[in-house]
């Protein structure tokens, strides 16, 4: 079985944006102060602390648009962040949530009907593995249950 890896956002996607570069909308990202509470970077991939500053934008995690590459909100971190690194365990903060919604895209970066769903976090890694697996599924994404904010997506390293 091939190893899972999560992938946040680039570097230099995050520098971009950290250095006031127009999110997916053409707006600079806004800047505010976390409570600690909730506020995920998608480039660390890790809880922005309490008392630091962060970025909200609009992302579109795709190469370019069409009719499935979705936008929507993330966070970041407002100062610049170490890249997660990848390996097969899941990040840390996505253990602080009961369940996420996986969904496999194609190589055309288009959804795979019948591949979405919510799934229960202790299940991730096996769904991801089941999904990645198909031959109509490239990659797949990591999105929050509640918000269907993209969290990361999933790879066979």
């Amino acid at each position: 079985m091939s190893a899972i890896r999560f992938v946040a956002i680039t570097t230099t996607m995050a520098r971009y944006y950290q250095m006031g570069g127009a999110d997916a909308n053409g707006q600079t990202p806004e800047t505010h102060v976390s409570d600690g509470d909730g506020v995920p970077c998608r480039h660390c991939l890790q809880n922005v602390k309490a008392g630091s500053k962060y970025l909200v934008l609009s992302h579109r995690p795709f190469p370019a648009p069409q009719p499935y590459a979705e936008t929507g909100p993330i966070f970041l971190h407002a100062e610049e962040c170490e890249r997660y690194r990848e390996p097969a365990e899941m990040p840390e903060m996505f253990h602080e949530n009961d369940d996420y919604i996986l969904r496999g895209y194609s190589c055309q970066d288009r959804i795979v009907y019948g591949t979405g769903g919510v799934i229960g976090t202790k299940e991730i890694l096996s769904r991801a593995g089941q999904l990645l697996r198909r031959d109509d599924v490239a990659y797949v994404h990591m999105r929050s249950a509640r918000n269907n904010c993209f969290q990361c997506r999933i790879e066979f390293a």
